[in-house]
Parts: structure tokens; C-alpha cells; sequence
């Protein structure tokens, strides 16, 4: 699969489960949902990409949730699904740590299925009380990777996001 360029999401928070006054919008007891919508390239083929996902904080700072992607566009379809956990640094004023990993697991049209694990990393920027805006890095590596069908093993892209908490 080649390198994913450009990833952008969009991230719509839900209404809170509790205050969750000290986490802020990464609290105990937060949900958030999630809309992506971003370009990606697999195949050497450029592929409208658009996934929806859903976190809940376990613990302030502490967040695991499920992602789902379909990639359309470009031959042959692609959906991706992927369980995940992320912690922030929430205690930082208006600049919050995030590191995370998670499992993936790719069905590809025509072609067997591909699991992937990887870590991210970045920062969160506060915007406002309820909104932040999130850049940073993803590596990616697949766990069962045939080199004759995907052209690579891992990749590296960016991760960046809007957050809004209501």
C-alpha cells in the first residue's frame, strides 16, 4: 500500500457524560464522535477517504475507542476498522501531549485482508474552552505484509484534527 499523504479529519465531540471539570474535554466520562473526511493514495490510486469514530475517556486523559474508514474513488475499495487508545497530557495549559496506539485491520477488494499496528504521537492546542486543534505523526506497520502485493510494510503520515466538545 503506498503512503497515505494527506489525512484530515474533523473531530465533532458529543455532549459529555459528566462534567468532567479537571480533564477538561479529555475528562472521565467524556465521549467523543468523530467525521473524517481527507485524500488518500494505495495502488496508485488517489482515494476520497471518509470515516466516522468514537472515543470515550475512561479515565481523565485516558481515552479508547473505534475508528472506521472507506475509501472510495479509486480502485479497489478499501475500509479499514481500528480499535485504539490515547492518553493527553490534559494537566499542560494550552498545548496537551498526545501519544496512542492502536490495531487495524484492512479489507481490500479482491485481495486478502491486512493487519497493522501503530503508535501516534502529537500535540493538542487549546482554541477555546471546548475546541482544540491537534498535529502530529502516525507509524504504522503491517503485521502480515506480502512486499509482491503492497509496495510497503509501514508508513509514516501526519495526524492532524479539530476538536470541538460540547
Amino acid at each position: 500500500m503506498n503512503r497515505l499523504l494527506v489525512t484530515m479529519l474533523l473531530l465533532l465531540s458529543a455532549f459529555p457524560v459528566c462534567a468532567a471539570a479537571e480533564g477538561g474535554m479529555f475528562g472521565q466520562g467524556r465521549t467523543q464522535f468523530s467525521l473524517a473526511i481527507g485524500n488518500g493514495y494505495a495502488f496508485d490510486n488517489s482515494y476520497l477517504v471518509i470515516g466516522a469514530g468514537a472515543t470515550y475517556y475512561v479515565l481523565d486523559g485516558l481515552g479508547v475507542g473505534v475508528s472506521l474508514e472507506n475509501w472510495s474513488g479509486g480502485g479497489p475499495g478499501i475500509t479499514k476498522y481500528a480499535p485504539f487508545a490515547q492518553y493527553v497530557f490534559y494537566q499542560a495549559s494550552s498545548v496537551q501531549p498526545y501519544v496512542g496506539g492502536f490495531y487495524r485491520h484492512t479489507a481490500v477488494a479482491g485481495l486478502p485482508g491486512i493487519n497493522s499496528v501503530g503508535e501516534r504521537a502529537g500535540i493538542y492546542i487549546a482554541s477555546g474552552p471546548n475546541v482544540s486543534f491537534g498535529v502530529g505523526f502516525v507509524h504504522e506497520s503491517y503485521l502480515d505484509c506480502r512486499q509482491t502485493i503492497y509496495l510497503s510494510c509501514s508508513e509514516t503520515y501526519p495526524d492532524i484534527s479539530l476538536t470541538f466538545a460540547f
